[in-house]
């Protein structure tokens, strides 16, 4: 058995359309980092687009849209923690600053290889 890799598509339909506000679970890393090049495109997107529209609409919008993905994005990062078997509580430690570093190794950390308390291994294949 091994964890099969989400594609790029899989990982933001599943984050957005599948998984919007769920903050139960488990993500697998390959989940995590395609929606996290999303993130970074959007935000690409839209700092063009404050270019065109000038500060005040674009400014606009853009808080529109970062209020949109929020969910999604802190649920799918409670959800990588659960992955590695923590608690989405672990999330506040960015809030130290420090604390970010630490959020990044649990980021780039291998998945847990068994079911823990938060559910089975993601993406699992026979």
């Amino acid at each position: 058995m091994f964890q099969r890799q989400l594609t790029y598509r899989e990982a933001v339909e599943s984050a957005l359309k599948y998984n919007y506000c769920n903050f139960s679970g488990r993500a697998s890393r390959s989940q995590f980092w395609w929606f996290y090049l999303f993130m970074v495109l959007v935000n690409f997107a839209l700092w063009f687009l404050v270019l065109i529209l000038g500060h005040k609409l674009g400014d606009t919008v853009r808080s529109l849209v970062e209020l949109v993905l929020l969910l999604p994005t802190l649920g799918l990062c409670v959800r990588r923690l659960h992955d590695v078997n923590l608690s989405g509580w672990w999330l506040l430690i960015a809030l130290t600053g420090i604390g970010v570093f630490l959020l990044l190794y649990w980021a780039v950390k291998d998945s847990d290889k068994y079911q823990n308390q938060y559910g089975p291994v993601p993406n699992m294949v026979a």
